[in-house]
């Protein structure tokens, strides 16, 4: 299949899917199964850890936000996300957060696939809290508090519905708006949604609770009187430095897992911890070095800040998944020289090459 690809793309030249391209893609395969097929790879990449080439993500920080850029490889495939947080985009009518990535090939360097990734990251931020919660929270886990209802907050809650088998929710939000969105966008769901007045209303007899909070500050979303004993904490917004949802003693008194611990000892909930705070990767709980939840009583909490890992899995996902549907294009993104010696010559061809364009066409 690799051979294959890298075949394509000396024929065609780089696959290119737009934001629109990604979208007719998941309502095609259904978003449930796109998330449920990235829980797959990550499962299946996590398993994996030892042989990828890793580092924590290269930020550019700013008063306002962060730019990042997020690379990983194993043997065959490299990839990179470029990823932007701006919280106060939105009243300028823009993303809070906007993404694109490569895959490439790795013996040749040649970019087989550019894709969007803004909406792909929701996706696979969504299958990888659902995922991480399989692993750590107790199986019978029916009810999640979901503080946060900005533009993650659909993927988290359906992910947990489809994946874990959450199926009530209890909502809170600064700002009622992104709970009324939340709420329109989930009728005909089938979860039972309950509005909150506050974090501690929502909190109070949920199995789950997920913080996914945009404002980049040292925020106490969660304080130790909230939390009641066999929760599982699904710590989402916090995420680059200085920026955290969780009150210390929270993870204190918790077992705390994280992704990659050099990057979240920088971004995650941990920052502010000494450099002995003991926590688990999830890698070594799927591969039975560690032990996930000891008891049912047990505190968990998933220190979440995104790992270029998931990025590649997702990625796998969305090539493998526009390739089969037959969407997306081809672009000529790198050049196809006759003599790659002269690159030279390419300027004094008096007309480009074309490239054979793949058009979508409905199901």
């Amino acid at each position: 299949m690799q051979h294959n690809d890298l075949t394509q793309f000396r024929t065609d030249g780089t696959l290119y899917l737009s934001a629109p391209a990604a979208a007719e893609l998941v309502r095609r395969k259904g978003l449930a199964n796109c998330i449920a097929a990235m829980a797959d790879n990550l499962r299946d990449d996590f398993k994996r850890w030892p042989e990828f080439d890793k580092t924590a993500r290269v930020a550019s920080h700013s008063k306002d936000g962060v730019i990042e850029l997020m690379p990983v490889a194993d043997a065959q495939r490299y990839s990179f996300k470029y990823v932007n947080g701006h919280p106060s985009n939105t009243a300028i009518g823009m993303s809070t957060v906007m993404a694109f990535g490569v895959l490439a090939d790795v013996d040749t360097g040649a970019p087989l696939f550019l894709s969007e990734l803004t909406l792909t990251t929701a996706l696979r931020t969504a299958a990888m809290s659902a995922f991480a919660a399989k692993t750590l929270a107790r199986p019978e886990s029916r009810v999640m508090a979901l503080i946060g209802n900005g533009a993650q907050s659909e993927f988290q809650a359906l992910a947990f519905q489809h994946l874990v088998g959450i199926t009530t929710l209890r909502l809170f939000d600064i700002d009622p708006q992104a709970t009324a969105k939340l709420v329109a966008n989930l009728q005909g769901s089938g979860l039972n949604i309950t509005v909150c007045n506050s974090t501690a209303e929502a909190v109070c007899g949920a199995d789950i609770v997920t913080t996914v909070t945009a404002d980049k500050t040292m925020a106490l979303i969660l304080t130790p009187e909230m939390i009641e004993p066999g929760m599982h904490i699904n710590a989402v917004g916090g995420d680059c430095p200085g920026k955290t949802e969780l009150h210390g003693d929270i993870l204190d008194a918790a077992k705390v897992f994280v992704e990659y611990e050099p990057q979240s000892r920088v971004e995650g909930e941990i920052q502010h911890k000494a450099e002995d705070f003991q926590v688990t990767e999830l890698w070594e709980v799927l591969l039975g070095q560690k032990a996930g939840r000891d008891n049912a009583a047990q505190v968990t909490v998933f220190d979440s800040v995104g790992f270029a890992l998931e990025d590649f899995s997702a990625l796998r996902f969305m090539f493998a998944a526009a390739n089969a549907l037959g969407l997306g294009e081809h672009t000529a993104l790198i050049p196809q020289l006759a003599d790659p010696k002269n690159l030279f010559g390419m300027l004094s061809t008096p007309t480009p090459v074309a490239v054979p364009r793949r058009v979508a066409t409905a199901a």
